[in-house]
Parts: structure tokens; sequence; C-alpha cells
């Protein structure tokens, strides 16, 4: 039974790790080596809705999180200038299960020309507003450095050992890890979790290799940096497609936070921010230029160590997937831990399997899109994954369900992919409309109720309320 813990790096993902496994097993002690050499990006970070389980797992309020991460709410991404109009990917309410499969309320609203305005957050989003209750989403944009420091603070709380020291040298011993050389002192521990980054400094000593994914995606470089504060917050990430990608803008409390994802062959990053510049119409500062390639490591647990975060894999910032990996890889990772053995350790590396290449076909999806623009999206001809063909072929005829995906831990089911399938023209209204004529009377009925019980919630007026000022409200209550 492992008694300790070293976790190697301070960074978001290595942070989430200690706080759950420390929230899952109160006796076992943790300590995080962290480099204070090491910087945090800091210029704005999205998450899923995977982080609401964070927190209740965690039990961290999500008040306290606003007040002291400079966080906004995220009801979902827009993206702009990707098609011929604007499109959102949000699920809301009615857009859920029933029986076993996508709810059929989505089958209605397309059946009867409802506009995505409808039957996403989108009219609202649209005028920076949100629903009017107690918490809107269950998903926050942050500021990086304030989180990184709310997530110490509570590491600390929970009598997590926070060590500042610089790893130097990994000692091994039959290919496990016996020892970590710091500029201060030596470590060791029953196990080890290398949140260290692309730096990997843990994991590739046992021998870990890369698999890369760029010939299925396209970009490999990066500028982020800040802009001013604004009078008013899109409650929503956007995504507007570029020259040579596609550019993010995130508002935090206090500033936003921005970047421009690229293809380095078409533009570098001083032609990147010019661009930016043009869009905003102001000059910008660079705080990060980041080279990448998009991939994933082949096994992410090794003998006693395992790899999560940005260590583990990389497919790139579109639909906010980082936060989202780690924290369902330590949600596995946990019930694995106790007594593993290798059949665990087989388990654990096949259900990371599952979960990136998930992740990295739903956002090889967002790229299959008729834009002709530049000669980057004129040249784009992307490798599509087998597993997305076969998945394309399969949605021609029907509306995915769950037995679609393999693996419990994935961070895209159902609702999110026929969103995007359907904005981008994958499926058509007459499939839909023909699968929803074939439920049965009470189905039918039934989708019609919840949807009409949908728009009754979000129609009136005073069920919305300016995003920014709800936000002081609710910080000032603090």
């Amino acid at each position: 039974m492992i008694k300790d813990i070293s976790i190697v790096g301070g960074g978001t993902s290595g942070l989430i790790a200690a706080l759950i496994l420390k929230n899952r097993f109160n006796n076992l002690k943790i300590q995080i080596i962290k480099s204070d050499k090491i910087g945090i990006i800091g210029v704005g970070e999205g998450s899923t809705e995977h982080w609401q389980s964070f927190m209740d797992f965690c039990q961290i309020d999500y008040l306290q999180l606003l007040k002291e991460t400079g966080a906004t709410f995220k009801y979902g991404v827009l993206f702009d200038n990707w098609t011929e109009k604007k499109y959102f990917h949000h699920i809301v309410s009615p857009m859920s299960f029933l029986y076993g499969q996508y709810l059929s309320v989505f089958s209605y609203a397309i059946a009867n020309n409802y506009s995505p305005k409808e039957y996403t957050y989108l009219d609202g989003c649209l005028n920076n507003r949100v629903m009017f209750i107690n918490q809107p989403t269950n998903q926050y944009h942050f500021n990086t450095f304030k989180l990184n420091k709310f997530l110490l603070k509570k590491c600390r709380e929970k009598n997590i050992n926070i060590i500042e020291d610089e790893i130097n040298e990994v000692i091994l011993k039959d290919n496990k890890i016996k020892k970590l050389i710091g500029n201060k002192k030596e470590y060791t521990s029953d196990f080890f979790i290398d949140s260290t980054g692309f730096k990997k400094l843990l994991i590739s000593k046992l021998g870990a290799k890369w698999i890369s994914y760029k010939e299925h995606l396209p970009l490999n470089e990066a500028i982020a940096f800040p802009t001013d504060d604004t009078s008013t917050y899109t409650p929503y990430t956007l995504a507007r497609a570029m020259k040579a990608g596609w550019m993010w803008r995130i508002p935090t409390q206090g500033r936003w936070g921005n970047g421009y994802v690229f293809n380095n062959k078409y533009i570098n990053a001083e032609q990147a921010k010019q661009e930016c510049e043009n869009y905003l119409g102001h000059n910008i500062t660079i705080a990060k230029n980041i080279k990448f390639e998009a991939g994933s490591l082949d096994k992410t647990w090794i003998e006693n160590c395992v790899a999560i975060g940005l260590s583990s894999s990389f497919v790139e910032p579109l639909e906010a997937t980082s936060i989202g990996m780690s924290i369902q890889q330590t949600f596995l990772l946990m019930h694995l831990l106790p007594n593993y053995n290798l059949k665990n350790i087989e388990k654990y590396n096949l259900a990371f399997k599952e979960m990136i290449e998930n992740v990295r076909d739903f956002i090889v999806l967002h790229y299959l899109v008729n834009k002709k623009d530049s000669k980057f999206w004129r040249d784009l001809k992307l490798n599509i994954p087998s597993s997305l063909k076969h998945k394309l072929k399969i949605w021609k005829n029907r509306l995915p369900i769950r037995d679609d995906f393999l693996g419990s831990y994935n961070l895209f089911y159902e609702a999110n992919w026929t969103l995007i399938l359907k904005e981008l023209g994958f499926i058509n209204k007459d499939t839909i409309t023909k699968e929803f004529n074939f439920l049965s009377e009470h189905l039918q009925l039934n989708s019609q109720k919840l949807f009409d019980e949908h728009l009754a919630e979000i129609k009136p007026r005073k069920a919305w309320i300016d995003h920014k000022k709800y936000l002081g409200a609710l910080v000032k209550e603090c």
C-alpha cells in the first residue's frame, strides 16, 4: 500500500492531482516539488464542466473561487469566422439524456426549425449576460496566476507539503524511480507523479515514447498576451479563425487573456502579433511564445510513475481540454492506485488512450470546414484519424449515442459531438427529422414539453443579468 507520493511540478495539473488524491486518501502523505524558475503563461485559462466535479469532490466553494482567482462564468465556446455563421458549443439542461440515448429534444428543436439561439444560451451570451441564478454555470475562465495561488493555498490547507526545489536528476533502479536529486536535497517516495509539462522530466526516463498528432492537427506555435479590462465580459470563450489558425479571448476579472495558435509554416510570431493588433485595434505585448507538437505518450503510467497534464499529452487549446484531462486522469488514478498491479497499470493506459483520442478526434472535427480565405485554410488537408472516419460514416444516418464512445472518463460525448456535427453540416435536418418522427408519441410529447420549459426559463428578460455586474455583486457578498 502506497504511503507517500511526490508530485513534481507546481502548475495546475500537479495541484489538481494533489488535491484530488488527498481528498480521497486522507492518510496519504503528499509532497509537491516545484521550481520557482518555471513560469506560468498567466494570460487566462478556461475549464470544461469537469471542473465542477473537481470542486465538488474537493469541497471548493465557487464564490471563493470567483473572489480569489479572478474567475468569470463560461457557458461555452463561440466559434467566429470558421463557417459562414457563428456557432456556439454549449450544452444546456434539456440537451441531456433520456432512456440511454441523446435526448430527443435536440431532434425536436431541429425538426421544428428552432435556431441555435433557442437550443443554446447564445442569445443571452451575445449580449454579455448570464442567467440570474445562484450559480449560472459549471464552467469558468481563470486568471492563471491567481488560480495557481488559490490551488496552492488549498493544498496547504490539506497539509500537502509544498517544496521549492529544482529536480536535476532522476535515479532509477529496476526500471522504477528510486529517488530524485534536487538542488537542495534528495527525495524518495513510494510513487511519483510527473506534472513537469513539456519537459516530461520523470516519465521520459522510464522509456515513455511520444506519439505525434501533427499529421492530424495543423498548428504548432502560439503567442499569448493580456489585454486591459473592459466594461463588459463575454460569458464564453471566443475562438476566432485567423489567417493561419485561430485566436482565443478569455475574460477574467481585471483583464483579458488572449492568444493566437497558428501554423508557423505560414506566419511567424511577429506576423501573428500584427494580425491580432489589426483585429483588436491596438498594440499588444507578447507574454509567451510557445512552440509545440500535438501528441501524447504511448504509456502515461510506467511502474511507480504516472504523467498527468501536459507531461502526458497536448493537443491544442481549442475547447480548453487541458484542465479537464488532468481532472479525469486523476479521478481514474485514484480508483486504481491502492494496491496497484500490472493489470491496473494496463487498464489506466488503455483508458488514457481512449481519453486522448476522444479529445484528438473532437478537435480534428472542428477543422473540417470549407474555408478558403487564406493560404493556410486553402492548403489545409488533414489526415483524418481512422477512428473519426468510422464515426462520421455512422453518423451520416443517425445521431450519436453513448455507445459510440469507449470509456467512461472521456471529455466529450454525444451531446457535444451532435452540436458540432450539426453546425458543420455533417448531419442534416431530414435525417434528424426522420429520427424524431420514429419516436413513440409519448417521447415526442415529452420532448416538446421539455423544450417548451427550457424556452420559458431562458426567454424572460428578468432571467438574465449583465455578466460583469453580477460577478461584482457576488464577489462583494463573499
